[in-house]
C-alpha cells in the first residue's frame, strides 16, 4: 500500500480523472489486447492488473471469467473504476510500482498497460525484479510501451522494447511477443505502442534465453 503520497509516475492523472474515464472507456478491451489474449492461460486464472486506471481491462478480464486483482495508486481513478465496474471477480488495491509492497501472492497473468514508461531507469530495474517474483512459473506478463509526444503535466520516458526484453531476461522472463502498433484507438499524432509479452520459464534471478516470436 502506498503511504498516501502520490507516486511520481502518477503525475497528472488525478487532475484529469473525469476526462480519462470517458477516453479510456471508449476503447474496447478486446481490441487493445487482441495480440495478447491468445497467449494467456485460460480462465479462471488469476490476473494482476497493475495501473488499472478506470477498470476497463479489469472488467474485460472478469467478463471472460478471470479473477482479477486491480492495482491503482490514484484514488480518483480507483474510486470511479470500482463504481463503473462492480464485479465479485475484481478486488481493488491501493498500491503501485516500483515496489508493490501490498502484494504477496504470485499470479498467472501480470498486465501493465500504459504503465512501464512512467518509471525512470532505476525504478524500472527495481520494478522488474519485483514483477518477476509476482509471475508464477509458466505465467505470462504483458506490457505496452508508449512512444511519442508527452502530454503536458505527465511524467514519461521513451523506453525501448529491446531494453525491456533484456531487463526481463535477467529475471527469468522470456519474450513471447514484440510488435509495434499505431495509436489506432485514440489516433494521437506521432504516438505508437510496443506490445511485449513474456513467459516466466525460470526461477527469479536465473537467465533464460530470450527469443522473439
Amino acid at each position: 500500500m502506498t503511504d498516501g503520497s502520490p507516486l511520481p509516475g502518477t503525475a497528472g492523472y488525478a487532475a484529469e480523472a473525469e476526462a480519462l474515464v470517458s477516453r479510456y472507456e471508449s476503447i474496447a478491451f478486446s481490441d487493445i489486447h487482441a495480440a495478447i489474449l491468445p497467449l494467456l492461460p485460460a480462465p479462471p486464472a488469476h490476473v494482476l492488473d497493475i495501473g488499472a486506471g478506470t477498470g476497463r481491462d479489469a472488467a474485460g478480464f472478469a467478463a471472460l471469467g478471470y479473477r482479477v486483482t486491480a492495482v491503482e495508486p490514484t484514488p480518483e481513478l480507483r474510486r470511479q473504476a470500482a463504481v463503473l465496474h462492480p464485479s465479485p471477480l475484481i478486488a481493488w488495491l491501493d498500491d503501485g510500482l516500483p515496489d508493490l509492497a501490498a502484494l504477496a501472492d504470485a499470479f498467472d497473468v501480470v498486465m501493465l498497460t500504459a504503465v512501464w514508461m512512467h518509471l525512470d531507469e532505476a525504478e524500472r530495474r527495481r520494478a522488474m525484479s519485483r514483477l518477476a517474483a509476482l509471475v508464477r512459473i509458466g505465467g505470462v506478463m504483458a506490457l505496452s510501451l508508449r512512444h511519442g509526444p508527452v502530454p503536458p503535466g505527465r511524467r514519461m520516458f521513451d523506453v525501448s522494447a529491446s531494453e525491456t526484453i533484456d531487463l526481463a531476461r535477467e529475471h527469468g522472463l522470456r519474450c513471447l511477443l514484440c510488435r509495434t502498433d499505431e495509436d489506432a484507438q485514440l489516433r494521437r499524432p506521432g504516438v505508437t505502442w510496443d506490445r511485449v509479452a513474456f513467459v516466466r520459464d525460470e526461477a527469479q534471478g536465473l537467465h533464460a534465453p530470450g527469443t522473439i516470436a
